[in-house]
């Protein structure tokens, strides 16, 4: 196999456990956590005694020049999805949002198809959300939100979709905020 750059390298953590299997090229990495696979495109190394996972830019079929091209692509798109996985193995993913404006408010709603959240934002009528199954919330206030899981793509993308209802606008910085995140105010009219 060719010389692999350290770019390509992942370190495995102790408390991880990865299993290769490249007939079927598949990546199986068991955490602490949960247990996910990942089908690959590209052949890897995995060094045991140094714990150490090399990602190459041989694929597992023979493909045509135009798509040689795009091979470094590929490399970089696996290292990054093997890194994601090794985090959501092990730790519980999470993100907080904070409801700023008078009477913007989140309360969750047990239900019989599961946990709805009613959101008072503002408008006329009352917005509920249904959780995903995979995905746990908890509000801290009524004017605090807190979504964990342990799937990066699931806990980002429905704090997203909360925060759309009520994005935050540049005048009064009222709207659903993630927590550290800071609203560059505008000025208004002068009269």
């Amino acid at each position: 196999m060719e010389k692999i750059s350290k770019k390509y390298n992942v370190k495995i953590p102790k408390n991880i456990t990865v299993i290769y299997c490249e007939e079927k090229k598949i990546i199986t990495v068991i955490g602490p956590l949960k247990r996910k696979s990942l089908k690959l495109k590209v052949k890897i190394l995995v060094l045991k005694a140094e714990r150490v996972l090399k990602v190459s830019c041989v694929p597992f079929l023979e493909i045509s020049n135009n798509e040689r091209k795009k091979i470094k692509a590929v490399q970089g798109s696996t290292i990054a999805l093997i890194k994601q996985i090794l985090v959501e193995t092990s730790n519980v993913l999470h993100q907080k949002l904070k409801f700023v404006g008078v009477g913007y408010r989140a309360f969750p709603v047990e239900n019989l198809e599961g946990t709805l959240l009613l959101l008072r934002l503002g408008y006329s009528h009352p917005i509920y959300f249904r959780i995903p199954k995979e995905l746990s919330i908890f509000c801290l206030k009524l004017t605090k939100l807190f979504i964990y899981g342990s799937s990066y793509q699931t806990v980002s993308q429905t704090s997203a979709l909360i925060r759309s209802y009520k994005k935050p606008e540049p005048y009064k910085g009222k709207g659903i905020l993630y927590e550290n995140e800071k609203i560059k105010l505008k000025e208004g009219k002068k009269v």
